[in-house]
């Protein structure tokens, strides 16, 4: 990254746990820890300082559970009050509604603890590179610029396809994954698609890989189990 860095409050109420995120966002190139907070009530008032002192708060690094309140109803005053900043929930909070009121409060990511350096650096470059892609003057050219910048922000940037894999190819599959509640097998996959059995493989693979297919076993019929792949979202 150029300029200045990525100003990253970090938010945890676990002085060891806060330790280490901030340990982490400090060794990620292009971010830096503006301050950190144990509670709610210390995160706006660090928010109100970095402010005043005109150096705001860029991203926040947010613990769901906090001994003052919930994390999202930071979110929340965050917003009422103003502030720009993004924030990546960093928490063990693993109930699906959960994430789903974390998506509605704004929340861009979202990671579950326990994690290491690498996750949390991974989650900082996507973020870093989706800024990158939108801190700077002028419209969009279309919709594929907005869907590029998105998927750098959820970490499924398609330039990055494995070698062989095309965008097209990808989607294709995976429209007719979705589109089949029961899953598919590769045979069934390359049938829907018009490619082969082994090309649908590969596709199928890397969906389970980036997290957006599982990948079970089928039995009942004479001979080895046949692999089924399920759409899983995203």
């Amino acid at each position: 990254m150029t300029g200045r860095p990525i100003r990253v409050l970090v938010v945890e109420d676990d002085p060891v746990a806060a330790d280490a995120h901030a340990r982490y966002t400090a060794r990620t190139p292009g971010f830096a820890v503006a301050a950190v907070a144990r509670s709610r009530a210390e995160a706006v008032r660090a928010l109100e300082r970095a402010r005043t002192a005109g150096a705001p708060v860029d991203l926040v690094l947010l613990d769901l559970y906090l001994p003052d309140g919930h994390g999202l109803q930071l979110c929340a005053a965050l917003r009422a009050a103003g502030h720009g900043a993004d924030v990546i929930a960093v928490t063990s909070a693993r109930d699906l509604a959960m994430v789903r009121q974390a998506v509605s409060a704004g929340v861009v990511q979202y990671l579950l603890k326990p994690f290491g350096a690498a996750a949390l650096g991974d989650r900082l470059r996507q973020y870093a590179r989706y800024r990158a892609n939108l801190d700077r003057p002028g419209q969009a050219l279309g919709q594929d610029e907005v869907d590029r910048a998105l998927a750098l922000l959820r970490g499924s940037d398609r330039s990055s396809l494995p070698k062989g894999l095309s965008a097209d190819t990808l989607d294709t599959v995976a429209a007719a994954l979705r589109a089949a509640p029961d899953g598919l097998s590769a045979g069934a996959a390359g049938e829907a698609t018009g490619v082969s059995r082994i090309t649908a493989r590969r596709y199928l693979e890397h969906l389970v890989a980036t997290g957006h297919a599982t990948r079970e076993p089928r039995y009942g019929q004479v001979g080895r189990p046949e692999l089924g792949y399920r759409w899983s979202g995203g």
